[in-house]
């Protein structure tokens, strides 16, 4: 069941890169600002990782991009 939602995950860290990237900020610029290591972000980004984050975690990523953070789960 948990890998049920494998790919939503992927393409969660993939929207992250995406709006990241839109903003002109690095990895290690958006970690400093949620006051995590560079290393998580890019876990969460990588393509080809299985990394399942909190909504906690996704909510201040998207304060932090300035991003609704409902558009991280739309998987049209």
């Amino acid at each position: 069941m948990e890998r049920e939602f494998e790919q939503e995950y992927k393409m969660i860290g993939l929207k992250v890169a995406y709006y990241r990237k839109l903003q002109g900020y690095t990895q290690e610029k958006l970690a400093d600002k949620l006051g995590v290591a560079t290393s998580y972000i890019g876990q969460i980004e990588a393509p080809g990782m299985y990394k399942p984050i909190s909504l906690t975690t996704l909510l201040r990523i998207a304060q932090a991009l300035d991003v609704p953070a409902y558009k991280f789960l739309q998987f049209e």
